[in-house]
């Protein structure tokens, strides 16, 4: 839900605890509620109820799909500035030039292509919230001006040499290790004590299986398929099944296995056998095949992630978090070999892009 993931909302009958905080102007697809009912989560809503008054910088940890730009929203929801922006930016999507022409702006001229002045998204979200998810993407020359822009309160646009005066509270999410990167030497340690003066980490899915069966529940009666599906039910022993499941893509994975279980079951109620095979039998190998000299280990590489864009539609979000990858090292990929126009849309917009 790093990448925008719909959370569930539970009917008023669930005995379940609910926290909405709806965005000012959503999509009328797009839910930004929060429902749960496991005391991890409790917990969490409880650290956001805490800071979000204040205007310290937040940075929100956890793994891919377990909703940190929702959790982001909330905070701005609750906060002094929740009449203002809320502006979200992916900083692994983008190259290291058009990402600071995206968080900066530009001026006329700067650049080939720059045919008029652009307002960058820090500027756009004046007086509230500016979201940079995946921030340990950052390449060493944005981040120095991103330091600068935290710590004076302003910013210069691509070509310009007038300083832009922005308030803007900052909301950072990574999946990384940060002190490890710092360590590494691929962080700014004065960056990261900047953005994390308070850091709030969000559970896997397989940390709070209490809540699987009401994000089913949700996802099946609530979700983007639902006037196809007229919304299906589960089978006890097919809930049984998905709550044991790992779930290593969390509550990303889960809504897109909800949104196929609705689309092609054949049933009002979804069985056992409905259930794709991997979660039904997660420890059974894959049969490889034997094995093709004539392949190379990037041949088999570039023929893996292609299919796996086609399985998800050209969502490359989704085909990240599945590949084990980071969105970033996907475009690369893409850049490589060539397809990266092919697949800069998708078939079927998902909601995780």
């Amino acid at each position: 839900m790093s990448e925008n993931t719909n959370a569930p909302v539970l009917p008023a009958s669930q005995n379940s605890r609910q926290m909405m905080w709806q965005n000012p102007a959503p999509k009328p697809a797009e839910s930004k509620t929060i429902v749960y009912q496991s005391e991890a989560m409790n917990q969490l809503m409880k650290m956001v109820e805490r800071v979000a008054p204040s205007q310290a910088n937040i940075l929100v940890l956890g793994e891919s799909g377990t909703g940190k730009e929702l959790i982001a929203h909330a905070i701005h929801e609750k906060s002094t500035r929740k009449n203002r922006p809320f502006v979200a930016i992916n900083c692994g999507a983008l190259r290291e030039t058009l990402l600071e022409s995206e968080l900066f702006g530009h001026e006329k001229g700067s650049f080939t292509g720059a045919y008029q002045k652009k307002i960058g998204l820090a500027e756009a979200a004046n007086g509230g919230t500016l979201f940079l998810d995946e921030i340990g993407e950052l390449a060493p020359g944005v981040q120095a001006k991103l330091l600068r822009f935290l710590q004076e309160g302003e910013i210069y646009r691509v070509g310009g040499k007038d300083p832009v005066q922005v308030d803007v509270r900052v909301i950072c999410a990574t999946n990384r290790d940060l002190e490890k990167e710092v360590a590494q030497g691929h962080f700014r340690e004065d960056l990261f004590y900047r953005i994390n003066t308070i850091a709030i980490s969000v559970p896997p899915l397989r940390r709070r299986k209490e809540d699987i069966s009401v994000l089913i529940t949700h996802f099946l009666t609530a979700g983007g398929y639902q006037n196809l599906s007229h919304g299906r039910t589960m089978d006890p022993e097919a809930l049984k099944v998905m709550i044991a499941y790992e779930w290593p893509g969390n509550i990303r994975e889960l809504q897109n296995v909800c949104e196929r279980l609705q689309i092609l079951s054949e049933g009002h109620v979804i069985m056992v056998g409905d259930l794709p095979e991997h979660i039904r039998n997660p420890e059974q190998k894959d049969q490889t095949g034997e094995y093709d000299p004539s392949m190379t280990l990037g041949e088999l590489e570039k023929r893996f992630i292609i299919k796996a864009l086609n399985y998800f539609d050209g969502n490359k979000t989704q085909a990240a978090n599945a590949l084990g990858i980071t969105i970033k090292t996907l475009y690369n990929k893409l850049h490589e070999y060539g397809e990266f126009e092919k697949f800069a849309v998708h078939t079927r917009p998902g909601k995780q892009e």
